[in-house]
């Protein structure tokens, strides 16, 4: 054999190697041959539906869900199609391991089990440090975690820099498992092709003492860098990545409040982003809200919305609420603003407080309490007497069963929304929410919780997630097909109101605020089309192809366009070919 020929043979079987086209046990005879791998693997050639099967078992074996997570890890990170099979038959099973809540024990353990979650040579996302400022474009170049067609330019990038990962706060490098974990719900939820997402870390130093002294922190051991360096290192990082793909859609996700708010308005007005805490949240918990007024049976106008927690994801739902009012409902903007109050740390948001607000925070100060303060929960419930009561603030408990009975008394069915991460943060539970309203609550919550069983009647309650994998993965999806220049307020709520329709007449009767998440596809597709609609008629879209189908005004035929741009875990031995024409 001559040198050229052994070289061919290598490079034949680095098409085995690649985790997006590996088949493992289940590539065909012929087809180990032609890849010159017989005898790499057992001579049996299996089933995708038997590895699903194997997958499933091994992941069930694990005692504990960080050993859960490192596990499909290392199955995502060496057998794409196996891993996303697996994920989509056992969606709910999965769900909250490879996102909320595992992932928040992950991102706190992730320079402990980074070196378990990829082999070698395999990255596990992309990491700028501060220090990388002068060589950008040439690193950003250097994710290539599958060979691919050149062709397959990335689609999408979801950014974060650790500062505020969940209720956690800043966990630094550890971060990471935030884009990672979401650019998984966007390929499982809505299809988008895992070979054009990058998921993108910033190290810009921690704030975070214990990371600071941990032997095993993998980030840079120095305090975050000011605002002088911040936001000059985001703005390379931004004009590198859409320098190299002009078409590319970057969703921030998990920094700190203050910045998450100044990056949006910076760049939102220019560039094709969008910030998921503020926006995705709220347009979430819109959909949910929607539906909730239906079976409140109070009237849109007479409704007293209460945030407990006022940071980024609490005024972000906040205004995609009064948007909500003065969209569907024909109020003013100062109307729909009034029927919002904010409760932070030191009480009602008021501009009369005595302290310095945070920017975020003026826009729902009140300025109607008559120069009287309300420090605490109960004592703004008993002033306001709100009909909807909101929990984005990270304490557990803080809707205590005085808290809840009090709901109860002033509304026949009191909307209770804690949407608080991870489920131990969450502000209370489905079981106690049941309990002290006397099953009268209209709930929804951040993080997965079980069901509730009537102690005297046997009756099975299901709660609300207000899960953010019902609109960003459809939101992304419609983005990228329709190519507008900027995500605009308009399509944010318009994956909102598509989400809210998506409900079928037999989710409706069982009074459900959310689709079930088997169905998540389905939804995306829904979100995906609204989102594509919205774009051409306010005159955004750029895709020639989107705004031909809408322009049809055939509903069938747009989300058959949704539907034919999702990927699937089919065609792989198509796709080696094409990658390999010579086989």
């Amino acid at each position: 054999m001559t040198v050229s020929e052994s070289n061919k043979i290598h490079s034949i079987q680095q098409i085995s190697k690649s985790p997006y086209l590996n088949q493992s046990t289940a590539t065909p005879a012929e087809l180990r041959t032609a890849l010159h791998i017989q005898g790499l693997t057992p001579a049996k050639v299996e089933s995708f539906d038997t590895q699903k099967k194997r997958a499933l078992a091994q992941l069930r074996s694990k005692s504990s869900d960080i050993e859960k997570y490192v596990f499909l890890a290392w199955l995502r990170n060496t057998n794409v199609r196996l891993f996303y099979g697996l994920v989509a038959d056992q969606l709910e099973e999965t769900l909250p391991l490879i996102y909320t809540p595992t992932v928040g024990t992950a991102c706190q353990n992730y320079s402990s089990i980074y070196p378990f979650l990829a082999p070698p040579g395999q990255p596990d996302g992309l990491f700028l440090s501060i220090n990388d400022l002068p060589n950008l474009t040439q690193i950003i170049q250097n994710y290539k975690p599958y060979p691919q067609d050149p062709s397959l330019t990335p689609q999408i990038a979801v950014i974060t820099d650790g500062s505020r990962i969940l209720g956690l706060g800043d966990l630094g490098v550890g971060g990471m498992g935030i884009p990672v974990g979401k650019l998984q719900l966007y390929v499982a939820g809505a299809g988008v092709d895992p070979r054009r997402t990058i998921p993108i870390t910033l190290d810009l130093g921690t704030n975070n003492e214990d990371k600071l002294k941990d032997e095993f922190y993998l980030g840079l051991r120095q305090k975050r860098v000011a605002d002088d360096k911040f936001f000059p290192f985001v703005d390379a990082v931004i004009q590198a990545l859409t320098s190299l793909y002009p078409k590319l859609l970057i969703q921030f996700e998990d920094f700190s409040s203050e910045h998450a708010f100044q990056l949006l308005d910076k760049y939102q007005p220019t560039n094709f982003c969008f910030n998921d805490d503020i926006q995705g949240t709220g347009a979430v918990i819109l959909a949910g809200f929607m539906n909730a007024i239906n079976l409140a049976g109070i009237p849109a106008k007479d409704h007293k919305i209460l945030f407990f927690g006022a940071g980024s994801a609490a005024v972000g739902v906040a205004k995609q609420l009064a948007a909500y009012f003065v969209n569907d409902h024909g109020m003013s903007e100062d109307k729909a603003r009034e029927m919002v109050w904010l409760v932070d740390s030191k009480g009602l948001v008021t501009l009369d407080r005595g302290d310095k607000l945070a920017e975020h925070k003026l826009y729902f100060a009140r300025k109607d309490n008559g120069g009287t303060q309300y420090p605490d929960i109960a004592s703004v419930i008993e002033h306001v007497r709100p009909s909807a009561l909101f929990g984005l603030s990270s304490q557990s408990g803080a809707f205590s069963e005085s808290v809840l009975k009090s709901m109860a008394t002033l509304n026949e069915r009191p909307i209770v929304f804690p949407l608080s991460n991870p489920a131990y943060q969450a502000e209370c539970s489905f079981e106690n929410a049941m309990i002290h309203t006397k099953g009268k609550v209209i709930f929804a919550s951040g993080t997965a919780f079980p069901r509730y069983t009537d102690p005297n009647t046997g009756l099975i309650s299901a709660p609300g997630q207000g899960n953010n994998m019902y609109i960003f993965p459809g939101l992304g999806l419609g983005g990228i097909l329709a190519q507008p220049a900027t995500i605009s307020d308009r399509l944010i709520y318009s994956a909102a109101r598509a989400c809210a329709n998506a409900l079928t007449v037999e989710e409706r009767s069982q009074g459900l605020l959310y689709p079930v998440l088997p169905r998540i596809r389905q939804v995306s597709a829904e979100v995906a089309a609204a989102v594509i609609s919205e774009a051409v008629a306010e005159g955004s879209a750029t895709s020639d192809q989107a705004i031909s189908v809408v322009k049809s005004n055939d509903r069938k035929a747009l989300l058959d366009f949704v539907t034919s741009h999702m990927w699937t875990t089919d065609g792989v031995e198509e796709e080696i070919t094409t990658f390999a024409p010579h086989l």
